[in-house]
């Protein structure tokens, strides 16, 4: 081969290695397609999996809309999203609504609702144990709204408060601050499992020992010991299993 021609075939030979380079090149995996491919994977693992949702809201029937409305306006801030005859939507954050109020004369109280089966309660969690006993503080200084039952379940402060068409609404507040610790303990505690209802409290007593110095630790360590017991029974408005 004349020194011309080998030059020539020395240029497709680079020629043909530089296109095999890019090509290789573009087949690298970058951070995106990685990604990608991650995603892909899991889906095809998780297809048959429990995919879980967060729990959103709860259509409550009514007698009483605007009662039920101002309600819970006053209790825990709740506000109509949307309002129309016979049907509501409330919310108290950045969701669009967290109770649907569907409303109308033909909806009956039932008086026998202890012993039926169906919904007891509502629940809405504050930050903290001293939001919780300011906001007993407050409904029982503007309206005069006491709780029907106040707890120390161990895991959570509890009030239980009844809305106009006497359904429980809990406010509570985690003892522990940290829902994994609270979960943990619900599943790993004796004394959770020899008493899973807790303590009864009287929260006018915790707020006195709490304006007299009495740090948040101690107050729930006594409440839950018993020592901020009511002076009469609660009715938790369910019969509960002895």
């Amino acid at each position: 081969m004349s020194k011309a021609g080998k030059r020539v075939a020395k240029r497709a030979t680079a020629g043909k290695r530089a296109t095999a380079a890019k090509r290789a090149l573009g087949k690298r995996p970058t951070a995106k397609n990685r990604a990608a491919a991650d995603r892909r994977a899991r889906s095809s693992k998780s297809r048959g999996a429990v995919r879980n949702p967060v729990f959103h809201h709860a259509l409550l029937k009514t007698p009483r809309m605007q009662e039920m409305i101002d309600w819970y306006q006053k209790v825990v801030g709740i506000e109509a999203v949307f309002q129309a005859p016979g049907i509501a939507f409330l919310s108290n954050d950045e969701a669009n609504h967290r109770i649907s109020l569907a409303g109308g004369e033909h909806f009956r109280d039932n008086p026998e609702f202890r012993h039926y089966a169906g919904l007891h309660h509502l629940a809405f969690e504050y930050e903290s144990i001293d939001d919780l006993l300011d906001t007993w503080e407050r409904l029982h200084r503007e309206y005069g709204f006491e709780p029907h039952v106040a707890v120390h379940h161990g895991m959570t402060l509890s009030f239980y408060y009844v809305d106009p068409d006497g359904n429980s609404v809990e406010l509570q507040a985690d003892v522990f601050g940290d829902w994994k610790k609270s979960k943990e303990w619900m599943r790993t505690s004796p004394q959770f499992r020899a008493d899973p209802i807790g303590k009864f409290v009287d929260p006018a007593k915790m707020l006195a020992a709490r304006a007299a110095g009495v740090k948040e630790k101690e107050l729930l360590r006594r409440a839950y010991a018993g020592e901020y017991a009511p002076a009469a029974p609660y009715d938790y408005r369910v019969d509960l299993p002895s």
